[in-house]
């Protein structure tokens, strides 16, 4: 096995504890506050480091679902056989029950993923509504993010790869009918939406790509309605 940093071990050892103690995982917001790490993306790459060498599991953006793995507990060696009871009972509790106390926890935020929006020409925004959600942290979308105020889609095109928006990216949209000038935005053009930074000129709206190689959307004024912004950006989420 691929050795450990002094951090990684520290993270590893924080979650058995975690699970020894309270019957499940920190989030990542509590790993961070317990060592230290500022934001959640430095805790993730800690867990994709972890993950990568075999140490840790946990499922795409679902709440407290990191486990050690057998090595782990080999290494670790603090209360193993107790983490490795502790882990076999929460894996026998109810869906329900489980549902129910991610539910309760306010560190995470529930997002409806609608369908697709285009990085590129524009398509059709809600392709499909088949009552897909996920929980992440709500520290990624900003303090104030709300359930209902956010929504997700998959970015389909290239036109935002310098903004490091790939197709196949998932982006988490506030709703709101305003932007500033500069954010990223997911506009409505015709029936259409597309995935576009927002600057408004003199007499035309510019949806603006992040890839040279494709041109900007432009729309007149007279044209376009208040209305037609459906969302700004304020997260990506890439399945690796």
């Amino acid at each position: 096995m691929n050795k450990l940093t002094d951090r990684q071990r520290m993270v590893l050892e924080y979650i058995c504890e975690s699970i020894q103690d309270r019957g499940y995982p920190p989030t990542l917001r509590e790993i961070g506050l317990k060592l230290g790490i500022r934001s959640t993306n430095g805790v993730n790459d800690h867990l994709r480091a972890l993950e990568r060498k075999g140490y840790l599991t946990r499922e795409d953006m679902k709440s407290r679902t990191l486990r050690p793995t057998d090595t782990t507990l080999r290494i670790v060696g603090r209360g193993a056989s107790s983490i490795s009871s502790t882990r076999e009972e929460h894996e026998l509790v109810d869906v329900e029950t489980t549902r129910e106390a991610e539910a309760a926890n306010d560190d995470m935020i529930e997002i409806p993923i609608l369908g697709r929006v285009a990085a590129g020409l524009p398509i059709e925004a809600i392709e499909h509504h088949g009552g897909d959600t996920v929980r992440i942290d709500r520290m990624l979308l900003g303090r104030g993010a709300r359930g209902g105020d956010v929504f997700g889609l998959r970015i389909q095109g290239e036109s935002m790869i310098e903004a490091g928006i790939h197709d196949g990216d998932y982006v988490f949209v506030r709703k709101q009918a305003q932007a500033a000038r500069g954010t990223i935005v997911i506009a409505m053009v015709g029936d259409e939406a597309t995935c576009k930074y927002f600057y408004p000129e003199s007499t035309h709206i510019r949806l603006e790509p992040a890839n040279a190689s494709i041109a900007p959307i432009l729309v007149p004024k007279s044209e376009w309605r208040e209305t037609q912004i459906l969302g700004v950006v304020v997260g990506v989420f890439r399945k690796i």
